[in-house]
């Protein structure tokens, strides 16, 4: 699957498949993930794998689609302003690629906003200097939606003198 063909048919995935997602795939695809572009090679994530008893903790209202996998990625936070901002981008840059490399393989995420519940950093037992960007359930897609109409990048492009 080319770079262009994986972007343009991602999909957010509502419901998985009970089809087993390997600790092999998983790590194959955050080797990839690691790639993405961070400053000054800060690498600022970390990943939880949620186990069933946190996973029930987190309460999410669809369960994370049934998805076999539940994922978290966190980032480390900083004093400074600056630098916080980078590593919350780069960890999405991060997140990013781990979604495209497992659907280059047939696999689907769920991005979740359940990061920004006041208790989800507790239950995680998150260090006082890390954030949760996302909680993502990783399956085999039980049905791919279709594509939603996007806004053509031309409306959004403005030119500056």
């Amino acid at each position: 699957m080319q770079v262009k063909e994986a972007i343009t048919s991602r999909r957010h995935i509502k419901q998985f498949k009970s089809d087993e997602v390997t600790d092999a795939q998983l790590l194959s695809w955050l080797d990839t993930a690691r790639f993405a572009p961070n400053h000054r090679m800060a690498e600022p994530w970390e990943v939880l794998v949620i186990g069933s008893k946190t996973r029930a903790l987190l309460h999410h209202k669809a369960n994370f689609g049934d998805a076999p996998v539940v994922l978290a990625f966190l980032y480390k936070g900083s004093e400074n302003e600056v630098d916080k901002f980078e590593n919350l981008v780069a960890t999405a840059c991060f997140v990013q690629n781990f979604c495209l490399a497992a659907f280059a393989d047939g696999v689907g995420t769920r991005w979740t906003s359940i990061a920004t519940k006041p208790d989800t950093k507790e239950i995680l037992q998150l260090p006082e200097n890390y954030e949760v960007l996302t909680i993502l359930g990783v399956g085999y897609p039980a049905e791919v939606p279709p594509a939603k109409e996007r806004t053509p990048m031309v409306s959004k492009i403005k030119h500056m003198s």
